[in-house]
């Protein structure tokens, strides 16, 4: 990652602290770019005058605030970098500071893959779904990463970034076009600020008409989260390396297979941990106690347990059969090898009782 080529946007965060009078203000960094914390600091009190405290812990998103801890502390404003602001209350000033990417790659490389993922979605338009499935029909549909959608209406490419390209989407959207694709820029719910936005835990801008997805950013984070959600095509253009790739329905399917394995195995469990995520946008309780209502109502016992960060170390002692998440909806997903007991998520538990059929497909758990 070549920081030079980073906007990380002070300005705007100078101005507020020097208007407010500001005199303590804490920065919140995400983990790629914390290695410049130490500069943007000497920058921020050097032209506002107020002092800076760095909340040094891990920082997965905007979901994950110290505002609370913070205020403690005599914090007067959070300026929280990298990440956009989200439908839920800080419960303290905050400035939220874009940084933008000025890499733009080419598109030849990426062309040849939306053209085949094109042809899956024009496929999928005429096809149609059985109502009826036996059991073993439904389970293999479950794990059919190509089969599990709603019937599309159109074959439009969707097209997706993490939040420091997002400043890109329009113009590539108008070089896609002049290549004959029907492009649409998608729209989230509330969570979700800019128009072509992905989170890991939300993914509410698909709609039927989409066919296919092109995602401009780096890793592979968002795009599981996009195909687990949608089960449509998505080709990937790395900003930092102009490289083009896929992410491919084997992967896909590998990890869902993982996902059965694991809601058969929690079918004999008598007792689950039900973890609550502690960071403000992450705290489900509502569902956890409807997760505990439902394990109560199939004779098992559930455990509320409220935790900040949720790692093995923090909850594998505990003596129970299961973990149910409903923290961070990706937590369940990427992390559950690292775990000696399964960690299913809501839905998956519904599966492994009953109350949800498999022929439905796999449903990622999102927040909205």
């Amino acid at each position: 990652m070549d920081l030079d080529r980073h906007d990380f946007q002070l300005d705007e965060l100078v101005d507020r602290i020097k208007k407010n009078d500001n005199q303590l203000v804490a920065l919140q960094v995400p983990e790629g770019l914390k290695i410049q914390a130490l500069e943007m600091m000497d920058s921020i009190e050097g032209e506002s005058g107020a002092r800076v405290i760095l909340a040094a812990d891990p920082c997965y998103g905007a979901c994950d605030l110290v505002h609370d801890k913070m205020k403690m502390m005599g914090v007067e404003l959070v300026a929280h970098m990298g990440h956009s602001q989200m439908n839920i209350d800080s419960g303290m000033p905050t400035h939220f500071i874009p940084v933008t990417y000025d890499g733009a790659p080419e598109l030849a490389e990426v062309i040849p893959i939306l053209d085949s993922h094109r042809r899956i979605a024009e496929e999928r338009l005429s096809s149609t779904d059985k109502e009826e499935f036996s059991e073993e029909e439904a389970k293999e549909k479950f794990l059919d990463a190509v089969g599990r959608f709603s019937p599309l209406e159109d074959s439009r490419l969707g097209l997706v970034g993490s939040i420091q390209h997002l400043h890109l989407l329009e113009n590539y959207k108008e070089m896609l076009e002049e290549q004959g694709y029907d492009v649409e820029i998608p729209v989230g719910g509330d969570r979700l600020t800019l128009p072509g936005q992905v989170l890991g835990c939300n993914y509410s801008g698909d709609s039927s008409k989409i066919g296919h997805y092109l995602f401009l950013g780096s890793g592979d984070f968002h795009p599981i989260g996009l195909v687990l959600h949608t089960g449509k095509p998505l080709a990937m253009l790395d900003p930092y390396t102009g490289d083009a790739t896929e992410m491919s329905f084997d992967r896909i399917e590998r990890i869902l297979r993982q996902r059965f394995g694991l809601i058969m195995s929690v079918g004999d469990s008598s007792s689950f941990g039900i973890l609550i995520g502690e960071k403000p946008g992450q705290m489900r309780r509502n569902l956890a106690l409807r997760m505990k209502r439902l394990l109560e109502n199939h004779g098992k016992k559930g455990y509320l347990l409220a935790l900040d960060h949720v790692g093995p170390d923090l909850i594998d002692f505990y003596p129970v059969d299961a973990f149910v998440n409903t923290a961070c909806p990706r937590i369940a997903i990427d992390d559950s090898t690292r775990y000696s007991k399964p960690l299913i998520t809501p839905y998956e538990l519904e599966v492994a009782l009953g109350e949800k059929k498999w022929e439905h497909g796999y449903q990622f758990d999102e927040i909205p």
